[in-house]
């Protein structure tokens, strides 16, 4: 009886272990996935919160004449609107009429609405882990997507001949243009012992001297004008030629032939919404283009060079690798995207969208220019256009290039500034100080008032006369 009692006993205390035992873990296994599930819905979640983030701001009333940012100030804890140029005010509903109208400045702001139009296909959202590393899966720099978006744009624009080139990725075309310096001037099969001479034609970007001066290497030198060079073939050339040209549009080839002579071919400017595409794509030694001009992401700091020597490409990859480690991984995430939404529609939108706003832009100020002899603007021949399948297409370009014709007028610039207009004088360009660059591809407020300003100039000399 005893014994019976004793092992009953023992057998409620088993029991009463086995069961605590087992709401114990029923209990942790509940709970673990209670967590596990919160966790899943916290990482489920980041993206909702951050579209609902990205949204809000985008939505901020600015009166069409600024826009809020992520990344931009905070008042009271929101977002604040930036403010075009000549608007202020909380909500940027204030204009201030004697503000400056400035065309140097060159944000390509043109393409703003375009992209806000495709608001949902072109966002980016990152998470805080992306590509925290130096390089891509294989020790590369270079994004495999980035770099097969930028051929396949190529061969539907017809503006480059990709095959059979190495391409590289540059912070903007500005690194990459002092890079191929660099690598042009290391060559060794260049014949000459004296330094490399660097040159372009004149008018030129001022950036190509200044950047060439900046680094003073003794191994080149800039000197200037690439016409005064024509008839020299002993010494060894590097020659910037900018197709369209910056600043006048024109349409330029080498000057300088030679085996001793090296080109860089700058075709920041070689996209549909600026110029005619011909029939046969360039293929070219060194080349250099940007997302800047493309896109209008100026800030991204994207540029490519397509460049068909070896040798070249990795001396141009080594200085890049020394100076910047590469381009950062999150604009390499950017790009593909915006370039995939350009492709789209084979590009047709967003180069119709372009060149639509240019050609009005550039009727609005031939019209404009046209009331007075006082200035002209430069004049480039039609060309057939390919992309857009069309007979003797004008060009659109980015910049007018102003010349004062009447005789008071020697310096263009100051007649620029005296009617409340920020030009960029010839001379910076080595031109005559008769011309002055105007820039046409910031937004919509800063274009009119640019024309309201000239327009209210030659008024005013039609007035005096």
């Amino acid at each position: 009886m005893v014994k019976t009692a004793g092992t009953l006993k023992l057998a409620l205390l088993v029991a009463s272990c086995s069961i605590a035992l087992n709401l114990s873990f029923v209990m942790k296994l509940y709970l673990g996935m209670g967590l596990r599930a919160s966790s899943e819905q916290d990482n489920d979640g980041w993206t909702r919160r951050a579209a609902e983030e990205a949204e809000a701001v985008a939505s901020t009333d600015c009166s069409g004449h600024g826009r809020a940012y992520l990344d931009g100030f905070l008042v009271h804890g929101k977002a604040a609107c930036e403010c075009n140029m000549c608007y202020g005010g909380h909500d940027c509903s204030e204009f201030s009429p004697d503000c400056p109208a400035n065309a140097d400045s060159g944000d390509p702001l043109f393409l703003e609405p375009y992209w806000r139009e495709h608001a949902a296909s072109s966002a980016v959202l990152v998470p805080g882990w992306h590509r925290m590393g130096y390089s891509y899966t294989g020790e590369t720099l270079i994004s495999e997507a980035l770099e097969g978006q930028v051929r396949k744009l190529h061969a539907v624009v017809g503006n480059a001949d990709t095959n059979g080139k190495f391409i590289l990725f540059g912070a903007g075309s500005t690194q990459l243009l002092y890079a191929a310096v660099h690598a042009l001037s290391h060559d060794k099969n260049t014949n000459t012992s004296s330094p490399v001479s660097v040159v372009a034609k004149i008018p030129y970007y001022n950036l190509f001297e200044t950047q060439t001066d900046f680094f003073d290497s003794r191994r080149y030198d800039f000197l200037g004008d690439a016409a005064v060079w024509k008839n020299r073939s002993d010494s060894g050339f590097i020659e910037f030629v900018t197709s369209p040209n910056n600043p006048d549009d024109q349409l330029n080839q080498p000057l300088l032939k030679g085996p001793n002579v090296k080109t860089i071919h700058d075709r920041a400017y070689f996209w549909p919404h600026f110029t005619a595409i011909p029939a046969s794509p360039p293929d070219e030694d060194l080349t250099i283009f940007s997302t800047s001009k493309l896109t209008g992401h100026a800030g991204s700091r994207v540029g490519w060079a397509l460049i068909k020597d070896k040798g070249v490409y990795e001396r141009m990859a080594n200085h890049l690798l020394l100076n910047t480690i590469g381009v950062s991984r999150d604009s390499q995430l950017r790009s593909p995207k915006l370039l995939k939404v350009v492709l789209e529609d084979g590009g047709r939108g967003i180069f119709e969208f372009g060149y639509g706003k240019m050609k009005s832009r550039w009727q609005r100020l031939r019209s404009t220019v046209s009331l007075s002899n006082r200035f002209t603007l430069q004049k480039v021949p039609s060309q057939d256009c390919t992309f857009f399948q069309e007979l003797m297409r004008e060009s659109t370009p980015a910049y007018a290039w102003v010349k004062c014709e009447w005789e008071k007028d020697q310096d263009c610039l100051e007649v620029m500034r005296a009617a409340n207009i920020i030009g960029r004088g010839g001379a910076l360009f080595k031109a005559d100080k008769r011309y002055v660059r105007l820039r046409l591809i910031r937004g919509d407020d800063d274009f009119d008032h640019l024309v309201n300003r000239l327009h209210k100039l030659i008024s005013r000399e039609e007035r005096r006369g």
